[in-house]
């Protein structure tokens, strides 16, 4: 019974401080505006349209160092912080700007 109250409690606490799509892209509208509408620093695609897939392999890409051109190093340094989870969340966030 310990060992689920134990989890039960991380479950709720996870989620609790799991951060919503909006609020974690607030980092990425200067560059890529607020629908995801801009080429950033006119160097990148569109990303608006994009499918949550696409973005999510796009972020983890970006995050390891295995995705990414002329903006590769500075994308790496915006989500470096960014858990698979909150990749995940902003990718579905994104996923639906229009």
């Amino acid at each position: 019974m310990k060992k689920f109250t134990l989890l039960l409690a991380f479950a709720v606490t996870s989620t609790l401080m799991a951060a919503d799509g909006a609020a974690l892209y607030k980092k990425c509208i200067t560059c890529h505006g607020d629908k995801a509408q801009k080429k950033a620093l006119n160097k990148s695609q569109i990303i608006q349209g994009w499918d949550a897939a696409k973005i999510e392999s796009a972020l983890h890409g970006y995050k390891d160092g295995s995705y990414g051109g002329a903006m590769k190093g500075l994308m790496k340094a915006q989500i470096a912080s960014y858990s698979n989870e909150d990749i995940k969340t902003v990718s579905e966030y994104i996923s639906k700007l229009k």
